[in-house]
């Protein structure tokens, strides 16, 4: 096998296997490498779905090598570090592969640990998390055998992927509740490490009369740092109108944990991020996606340090400005291929109806169709359970759409 390929991409998620599958479309005589360790590739986005019990968890995962672009070297390793003065990265055997372009987009990295307790208790005690494919369906199966009680949903500080998530299961189970006639005996909690339900004041608009209708506590600038499972407490930090930071704890009976996310450990650690960006992302212009020092590097995805929401959508708007670029200064020309922040959040506030949230850098929404998309529809609904599965494992993936 090759040690040496024209581009080298870390990671075959969404945006590795897009960008090769566009790069390829564009040029098919480039030499271009994935390396990605996993042999399962999973449709993220469902499994909060499958946590309120409308989507298959089986029909969330495929082989990886099924996706993998014809043309392109697949290395069934991870890197474990980055030598970018001498355009090499280094694998968990051992091997250098150097490269003239390298894509770094392996995702993020799920802190469980952050959290006191909570790795522990996952799956049991009433305690699950939508972020993880083994517990999205314990999900379910405590919302749907919940018969009361203080039901809680934590939304960590910092960013995370699919920023929606963590309320998207909540306002789902509020509306089983309401169907189930028990609604009124139960105390439900949104404590989140933001200062507000949404940061688009069109779409926060929305969301504020659902929480208002599903009599929602909501707890801001909060930071859970323990969940005690057998003793159903979850401990947090709450800052005061004074700065100060008060440790408080509420007693649960069914809690939906969201982890502390970070870029991965073999990131944080290298050149490609610097002291100044938070949580250890690669350092990149954020319109073109290059790296701020080692131009030869771009990075996308969840692993960038670009300040978007990190989604399947941004990935989408992102992927062509990575390729544009690339081949660009191939052909001796400079990168001027600009992502303007796309991102889109898919937010179900019932069963049936969702309400899709698009916006850019500006926090402007974006919408692409002709009607208010700050409005929940069954359109939107059928857009989130039905096209866009579809076109993720047929389109997107593909590099066509």
């Amino acid at each position: 096998m090759s040690s040496h390929y024209q581009i080298v991409i870390i990671g075959g998620g969404n945006a590795g296997l897009s960008v090769a599958s566009q790069l390829l479309r564009k040029r098919s005589n480039l030499d271009i490498a994935i390396i990605e360790p996993s042999e399962k590739h999973y449709y993220q986005p469902a499994w909060t779905l499958v946590g309120a019990g409308v989507y298959d968890i089986n029909k969330t995962v495929k082989k990886e090598k099924d996706f993998i672009p014809k043309g392109t070297t697949w290395i069934k390793e991870a890197v474990t570090k980055f030598e970018p003065q001498l355009n090499t990265v280094v694998c968990t055997n051992g091997k250098k592969i150097s490269y003239d372009f390298l894509i770094v987009c392996p995702g993020i990295q799920l802190d469980w640990g952050k959290i006191k307790g909570l790795k522990e208790t996952l799956g049991k005690n009433n305690v699950s998390s939508n972020y993880s494919f083994e517990f999205a369906p314990k999900t379910w199966e405590f919302i749907k055998n919940f018969e009361g009680g203080t039901a809680i949903f934590t939304n960590p500080k910092g960013a995370i992927k699919c920023g929606g998530a963590p309320h998207k299961v909540m306002y789902l189970a509020v509306d089983y509740w309401r169907k189930k006639g028990i609604l009124d005996k139960c105390d439900v909690h949104y404590l989140s490490g933001g200062s507000i339900i949404f940061g688009i004041k069109e779409y926060a608009k929305t969301l504020d009369e659902v929480v208002k209708r599903g009599n929602i506590k909501t707890h801001f600038k909060v930071d859970v740092t323990e969940i005690d499972g057998d003793k159903k407490i979850a401990f947090y930090e709450q800052e005061t109108s004074s700065g100060q930071v008060e440790r408080k704890s509420i007693p649960f009976d069914l809690c939906h944990a969201v982890p502390p996310q970070s870029a991965p450990d073999f990131i944080k650690k290298s050149p490609l991020t610097n002291l100044t960006i938070p949580l250890g992302y690669v350092d990149v212009d954020k319109y073109t996606m290059q790296h701020n020092k080692f131009l030869n590097v771009f990075s996308l995805g969840d692993s960038s340090s670009a300040p978007c929401g990190k989604s399947g959508a941004a990935i989408r708007k992102q992927a062509p400005v990575v390729v544009a670029n690339i081949l660009s200064i191939l052909d001796n020309k400079q990168p001027t291929a600009k992502y303007d922040g796309y991102a889109a959040c898919p937010i179900p506030t019932q069963y049936g109806k969702l309400m899709l949230a698009e916006f850019d850098y500006s926090n402007t929404p974006k919408m692409s169709f002709p009607i208010d998309q700050a409005k929940p529809r069954w359109s939107m609904w059928i857009l989130k359970t039905k096209v866009l599965p579809w076109l993720y494992w047929n389109k997107i993936l593909k590099g066509t759409a």
